[in-house]
């Protein structure tokens, strides 16, 4: 199962354990089952503090759970195999059950031990899926920690009949005591926030004796990160306040152009940039919802931004980097039907549709990426543009019509996306040229057809918007508003690419430092606001 590069790494990590674990599997008589005794006995092999054992007796098959041998309770069980995106998963698992100390502040380790509760989660995953991790690491963190918390993390490859009958149509999705709990990416403080009412209290009053910034960066993406490093290298007291931090970096998958580095994928980068970040003193807020920007009065004043949680910061300057979100189509039939048939993510969800009819909305670049990855997972692909050609670059087109089961539709309206209540089972599109409509019988709806920014929060705050909602922004990042500046895929900068941000990000930076240095700051404000 582990290639000589694996199981280096392994062992290595293996090595750090400072207590015994056992690997107690369930499994039938199929070949996954086989797959999963061969990964339970290389892994044993490779540390005296592991142990396998195959007397197990959970219903699902196949399956193994990792358990601390001094404190059996503290336990997490992996159903079907955690490979892929999932390896690191297991490892930390096993790191975690042998006492290694995760890397995560004791107050949320606090938090989770308090839970007062039997919690029994059922977390459904896909190997290809780059949002899941963070949900997987997540709930066997809180089932480790805290043993009245109970966590199997499912691949649902190797369970299709039940992911079926559970109408699990998208990936990571979370059952809590046998009822849906979450779909979608979260971490550790968002479960806990969830579970435990009195946890945005918590966080709003630690947020509230924060002393006032020179600088608030306000978003947490590539446009984010760039400013922040820049700021606090200037030495100015820097934050960051983010919904999440890495942004929708995080929802892309293979990244190509970013210059000097031929292929990386979207999670890795931001965890790269999560770590460069680290290494200076930069007051790093997750999690975090802008919901209101009161600008300062004068020239040196100081700005507040008001929080989704109830708290509030002040800043002499500040950086919005909010970026944008997946555009919705906004035709009947998406609200109800996503998540159930209706996605964005053809990473994530692709494998849920092997084998099935899909169509994708929207002929540029991410709209035939989608096409031609879940071409080779899905029984036939549809590809509807609204324009009367494909945006995408040349050399993506090309290969997209090199594929036999993928059919592409242009100058097409998406009017509907229909269901039988339950779930998606087709389209119906209008013919531009012709005004003719026409349905498409289908089992799952991609999204795929741009962007919009970040910023409705900000429609109040006197900061000027392009009619698109874009912060309007001069060379140098500047908004309307001084000592306010503005980065990346939420400004009016054209061409939302990375590195683009990255860059915009670094001059917004430079000119808030410009700013800082020639404004002395009004200390009345400071005590006034």
């Amino acid at each position: 199962m582990l290639d000589a590069n694996l199981t280096g790494q392994l062992k290595q990590y293996l090595a750090m354990l400072r207590e015994p674990i056992a690997l107690v599997a369930s499994l039938g008589d199929d070949p996954k089952s086989v797959q999963t005794r061969e990964l339970v006995e290389e892994i044993a092999a490779l540390s005296d503090k592991v142990s396998a054992r195959f007397d197990g007796t959970d219903a699902r098959k196949p399956s193994f759970a990792i358990q601390r041998e001094s404190d059996p309770a503290r336990m997490v069980r992996f159903a079907g195999l955690p490979m892929g995106h999932e390896f690191t998963s297991l490892v930390l698992a096993m790191l975690w059950a042998g006492g290694h100390p995760p890397k995560v502040e004791q107050d949320v380790l606090d938090q989770i031990a308090a839970l007062d509760g039997d919690y029994d989660f059922e977390m459904y995953f896909s190997l290809s899926c780059h949002n899941c991790p963070d949900v997987v690491q997540a709930l066997t963190l809180m089932a480790l920690t805290n043993p009245r918390i109970h966590a199997t993390l499912i691949e649902g490859g190797a369970f299709a009949e039940e992911v079926e009958k559970r109408n699990v149509l998208a990936v990571p999705a979370t059952f809590l005591n046998g009822e849906m709990f979450a779909s979608g990416k979260m971490g550790v403080e968002e479960i806990i926030a969830k579970l435990d009412s009195g946890a945005t209290a918590k966080a709003a009053a630690k947020i509230a004796d924060k002393a006032p910034f020179e600088v608030l960066v306000i978003g947490g993406g590539p446009a984010g990160a760039a400013a922040s490093v820049y700021t606090a290298r200037k030495g100015f007291s820097t934050g960051i306040a983010a919904e999440r931090f890495g942004g929708q970096v995080l929802d892309t998958m293979g990244i190509e152009n970013f210059i000097s580095v031929p292929y990386t994928e979207g999670p890795k980068l931001a965890a790269q940039l999560e770590a460069h970040v680290a290494e200076y003193d930069i007051d790093v807020m997750n999690l975090q919802k802008a919901t209101r920007l009161v600008p300062a009065t004068q020239a040196g004043g100081y700005h507040t931004v008001e929080l989704e949680n109830g708290a509030s910061l002040k800043a002499r300057s500040v950086i919005l980097s909010t970026g944008a979100r997946w555009r919705n189509l906004g035709v009947p039939g998406e609200f109800e039907y996503r998540n159930r048939g209706v996605a964005y993510c053809p990473h994530c969800d692709g494998p849920l549709f092997k084998g099935k009819r899909v169509a994708v909305i929207g002929g540029g670049n991410s709209g035939v990426e989608a096409a031609i990855d879940l071409a080779g997972i899905v029984g036939h692909v549809t590809l509807i543009e609204f324009d009367s050609k494909l945006r995408a670059d040349e050399v993506l087109q090309a290969k997209l019509r090199s594929m036999t089961n993928v059919d592409i539709i242009v100058s097409a309206r998406t009017t509907e996306i229909t269901g039988d209540g339950e779930r998606v089972n087709g389209l119906v599109y209008q013919q531009r040229d012709s005004g003719e409509e026409v349905r498409v019988d289908l089992e799952g709806v991609f999204v795929q057809i741009g962007l919009v920014p970040n910023t409705e929060w900000l429609k109040d705050s006197g900061l000027e918007l392009s009619k698109f909602g874009e912060i309007v922004i001069d060379s140098h990042a500047a908004t309307n508003l001084p000592g306010i500046f503005a980065a990346g895929d939420c400004t009016t900068v054209p061409f939302k690419q990375i590195i683009i941000a990255m860059g915009e990000g670094s001059k917004a930076a430079l000119s808030a430092f410009d700013y800082l240095i020639r404004n002395a700051p009004v200390e009345s404000e400071k005590v006034g606001a």
